[in-house]
């Protein structure tokens, strides 16, 4: 009986997709957003080279 109503579901899912040919996306699970580099590692890198920045700036301001 559960097979029945998975299988009408899934026939359902599918029809929606009979008028999109060529435009059928390749899964219908949701995508989530991949970064290449973690938010972590993104606040370090922004933390070491604005940190360097302020720096470097009192630095040229004692040397001048």
């Amino acid at each position: 009986m559960a097979s029945m109503q998975r299988m009408r579901f899934a026939n359902e899912k599918a029809m929606k997709n009979v008028l999109n040919r060529g435009n059928v996306p390749k899964t219908t699970k949701p995508e989530k957003e991949n970064y290449p580099v973690g938010p972590w590692l993104l606040a370090l890198f922004i933390f070491v080279v604005c940190g360097s920045a302020v720096f470097q700036i009192i630095q040229s301001i004692r040397m001048a």
